[in-house]
């Protein structure tokens, strides 16, 4: 009964829950001996909260016995990434330079999930000021793909998707400035939404998305279903004074009669890195499954995208690089405070040109006119289907790879989230396919700001008609 508790889905629990079927305390109950069984081999939570998780399903459980109204999520056990401020967990970013932090309040999106009904079981491992796309860190070590324990699931939301996969938490929240949402959703077979900015507050985050990254960081919700991404992204939707993107803009989900009137664009890659065969099937099924169900689909690749790369390096990259130089100030050399993935990433900075005021201004310019070019784009292909990752999961500490002949370095293969930062569009992950060693392989959803319910609709036919929700065999 355990094991079928805690692989329903999101939605599933919330309703099982309403129906007595099963007990909040059965499902919290279920979920924490999971976790006492596989984080050892995954380490993909850092924090459990078993006490204050048993006491929150006892009262959620009194509250349905006294006929209270019932939030959304009610009874469902969720898990936070490490760099969100909830009250009373260690809110460290990975760093042993945040060792010990610890917020006295929720950040707005946690209290939003606190008000639906969710029960918090703890929080989750994340790369060390989450400047990679592995998790692993001085503090907490690394975290470890449920589909291959010698595979990462990724960065920087590594943790979260691990426990996510591995069936220890129902869903939860990460955040992505380059892809640490999307691809450790498509590392670990989950789905991910990397939301317009602004769309869920960001408030509570460390580093805060303010300064470069106002325009590319942002916290979104992730989950096995296109259903539960949907269902938290409602939760978490709306505006924050805390954050400078915030704006009032509604939920608003399209009918079927208008949904089919967008025009779908998809491409296999983007010309200058090569994606594995898998990955080429993988969206051909996502655009064949859509016109098979009476979408417009084109072949069409999108002009401006290396453009978009580069200036998205020189924010997130050389700009992030000048902010972290005086947090690290001092702990260069200490190899228990600052850790390998960290100085691997301070290397490729420092390769680079230094970031003078006159090329970051001409970066910010720049950026406005690819995102004008793209969005005209986007006014015939409302919706864009494309890889995720030239590659599935990697093994731990692998830094290139050979691709259809051709070597891939690692933010090369990246690159396929790294352009919707800049260009600040939600993008959904669904998996939809498997590598020969049967790792799975997701497909990138992309929709126009502020469109979030777009792309999950478009998501939510593709998992219908060939989405993969095996679980792996831990």
């Amino acid at each position: 009964m355990s094991a079928q508790l805690t692989s329903l889905s999101a939605v599933q629990m919330a309703a099982g829950i309403r129906r007595r079927k099963f007990s909040p305390v059965e499902l919290v109950e279920a979920h924490l001996n999971r976790i006492e069984r596989l984080n050892p081999r995954l380490n993909a939570l850092v924090t459990v909260d078993a006490d204050g998780a048993r006491d929150a399903a006892r009262g959620a459980e009194a509250a349905l016995a006294r006929g209270e109204a019932l939030g959304v999520l009610h009874g469902v056990p969720l898990t936070v990434k490490s760099c969100i401020d909830v009250a009373g967990y260690r809110c460290e970013t990975g760093t042993p330079l945040r060792a010990g932090h610890i917020p006295a309040r929720d950040a707005p999106l946690v209290s939003r999930l606190r008000a639906a009904g969710a029960i918090l079981l703890g929080n989750t491992n994340a790369p060390e000021f989450l400047m990679a796309y592995e998790t692993d860190n001085p503090l907490y070590g690394r975290t470890n793909n449920p589909w291959d324990l010698e595979r990462t699931p990724g960065g920087s939301s590594g943790g979260e998707a691990a426990a996510i996969a591995a069936r220890c938490s129902a869903g939860g929240i990460g955040s992505d400035g380059g892809g640490s949402i999307r691809i450790p959703a498509h590392f670990s077979g989950i789905c991910g939404l990397k939301p317009t900015p602004g769309r869920i507050p960001a408030t509570g985050h460390f580093p805060p998305s303010a300064g470069p990254f106002a325009a590319l960081g942002v916290v979104g919700p992730m989950a096995r279903t296109i259903g539960d991404l949907s269902l938290l992204f409602e939760v978490l939707a709306g505006p924050d004074s805390g954050d400078a993107n915030a704006a009032p803009v509604p939920v608003r989900w399209p009918g079927e009669a208008e949904l089919r009137r967008m025009n779908v664009g998809f491409f296999e890659d983007d010309g200058r890195v090569p994606v594995t065969p898998e990955t080429r099937a993988a969206v051909r099924a996502a655009a064949a499954a859509l016109e098979e169900q009476k979408f417009e689909v084109d072949a069409f690749r999108p002009s401006g995208l290396e453009d978009a790369r580069r200036l998205w390096w020189t924010l997130f990259g050389r700009a992030g690089g000048l902010l972290l130089d005086p947090l690290l100030a001092g702990h260069e050399t200490h190899e228990n405070e600052v850790g390998p993935i960290l100085r691997h990433f301070r290397g490729l900075v420092a390769a680079e040109a230094p970031l003078t005021l006159e090329s970051f201004m001409g970066t910010l310019l720049m950026r406005d006119e690819v995102r004008a070019n793209f969005l005209a784009q986007m006014d015939v292909y409302r919706v864009l289907l494309c890889p995720v990752c030239a590659i599935p999961a990697f093994r731990h500490r692998e830094r290139s790879w050979i691709v259809e002949g051709q070597t891939v370095e690692y933010l090369d293969a990246m690159s396929y989230t790294q352009w919707f930062n800049l260009l600040g569009n939600p993008a959904v992950v669904v998996p939809v396919g498997r590598s020969p060693e049967g790792l799975p392989i997701g497909v990138q959803v992309v929709g126009r700001p502020h469109e979030e319910e777009v792309v999950l609709a478009v998501a939510a036919k593709i998992e219908q008609a060939c989405g993969d929700s095996r679980e792996p065999a831990l």
